[in-house]
């Protein structure tokens, strides 16, 4: 197959490559890929850095990656290859302890069992910055997508990233104040990489634990490694069954996060940003900045400025929230769809980590976690209302209200003034009243992304309404 032929297929999004499996998403491809990023290397490294990879539970992602070690043993790196699927945080974080020249991570993340993915994880253990990816994706132009020779597979060795990762990890809990707690805590692995991590980090802190969906399974049970209701039944019923203190969960790859409260209750991520940026200072004494993404709750401003700290505004992708990190120090930086990752730690986001620090609020207050989300969205100024419309619109279609919305943008939006309008990522529409309209076309699917915040259920109601008619309209 030509370069030209097999890169048409290859597109790169918010966070890495992702494809469906046996058509996009084949060996010659992450053959192909895997060389583009080791073109990106050779200009950055040297090679007595190793090079790390990793994959979740997918179907074939271990031997994907087992694939890729070849190609690049082939070019004359030193591969340390994990010995088996483990989190996204996980080989970020080794990314910077073993002086790497970075990791490459196979996974999907939530997308469905048809799917497979992978990105390349920097050593500073997160995300890679556009530049960097601009990069690899200039290089596969030239890449060859030829099978490995596996002429140097004694440069390929595997490894156990969990031991040290847990060390870590354990530095930032307090494991004896979890440890009094004594919490009663279910836990839904989604079939995910966080099993054998999260768990084992609840049994360290003394919980009293019922695991579920704790073994590999290509398929996930029929459904998505995604911590969303529809998904998490035998939770939410476990939990309120048993009147467990909390119930937790995370995606594929183990880098976004899911909390269930005591009452049985999906609690949104952006509350769990706000429960935890408010724990961090109230509780453990941490000052920084808070940032957030231009699609996550302004609530989150409000407790800043409550607090005294900085709040900066991202485009979406946890690589600009990363970025950030790596420049000032900032006590939480979150995102609208459950990423999320805290001063200490590596600039990438921690689903095994964000769940632990909501047992560990949990442990400090000895309040139920409802009560716990109900005085932080108080304390913020809340509640506000958010909602997400996924509008399926063709090309035409969504450049039509691109176009619109740049050349005459709106003054009023369902009688409330737009007092700015910002283009950070998107069409953002500050409105007067304190709420805000986002537009943001899918650079992968036919579809306009609108996300709304207001301070009424009847509010929201209208935008909703009002923004969809707009967008019909402009057809």
């Amino acid at each position: 197959m030509s370069a030209a032929s097999s890169s048409k297929k290859i597109k790169f999004g918010t966070d890495g490559w992702r494809g469906i499996i046996a058509d996009d998403f084949t060996f010659s491809n992450v053959c192909k890929v895997t060389r583009a990023i080791a073109s990106y290397l050779e200009t950055a490294y040297s090679k007595d850095r190793p090079v790390l990879i990793a994959y979740d539970t997918r179907f074939l992602a271990d031997q994907f990656a087992r694939t890729s070690a070849e190609v690049l043993a082939d070019l004359g790196w030193i591969v340390k290859i994990v010995d088996r699927d483990c989190p996204t945080p996980v080989i970020a974080y080794q990314a910077r302890a073993l002086n790497s020249a970075g990791a490459l991570m196979f996974t999907a993340s939530h997308n469905p069992a048809p799917y497979c993915g992978i990105k390349y994880i920097p050593d500073y253990a997160g995300p890679a910055t556009p530049e960097i990816t601009d990069t690899i994706v200039a290089n596969l132009e030239s890449a060859d997508d030829a099978p490995p020779l596996k002429q140097n597979s004694g440069n390929i060795s595997t490894f156990d990233p969990k031991p040290d990762y847990l060390r870590f990890i354990y530095t930032l809990l307090d494991l004896e104040k979890i440890r009094s707690a004594r919490l009663k805590v279910k836990y839904d692995a989604l079939y995910s990489t966080s099993r054998g991590y999260l768990d084992t980090v609840l049994l360290e802190c003394g919980c009293d634990l019922e695991s579920f969906h704790t073994y590999r399974d290509v398929l996930f049970g029929g459904g998505m490694p995604e911590p969303k209701d529809e998904q998490l039944e035998t939770l939410i019923e476990a939990v309120t069954r048993d009147k467990a203190d909390v119930g937790l969960t995370t995606d594929g790859d183990s880098d976004r996060f899911g909390v269930i409260d005591e009452q049985g209750h999906a609690l949104t991520p952006n509350t769990i940003l706000l429960l935890l940026a408010r724990h961090l200072v109230k509780n453990k004494g941490k000052r920084g900045a808070i940032v957030r993404t231009v699609a996550t709750t302004h609530l989150l401003d409000n407790l800043a400025a409550k607090y005294g700290l900085e709040i900066y505004e991202t485009a979406v992708g946890f690589k600009y929230i990363g970025e950030k990190m790596r420049e000032t120090t900032v006590l939480i930086g979150g995102e609208e769809s459950g990423g999320l990752s805290v001063i200490g730690h590596i600039p990438e986001k921690d689903g095994v980590l964000a769940d632990m620090l909501v047992a560990e609020a949990i442990a400090y207050e000895g309040k139920p976690l409802s009560q716990l989300a109900e005085e932080a969205i108080i304390e913020a100024g809340g509640p506000l209302f958010n909602q997400r419309l996924d509008l399926h619109l063709d090309d035409a279609h969504k450049a039509a209200v691109l176009a619109d919305f740049t050349q005459n943008p709106p003054t009023e939006i369902a009688g409330i003034k737009v007092k700015e309008i910002g283009r950070k990522d998107g069409i953002k529409l500050y409105l007067e009243d304190g709420g805000w309209i986002l537009l943001r076309p899918s650079g992968t699917e036919p579809l306009m992304r609108v996300y709304l915040e207001t301070n009424s259920q009847e509010k929201q109601q209208q935008v909703a309404e009002y923004m969809q008619r707009v967008i019909d309209k402009l057809k």
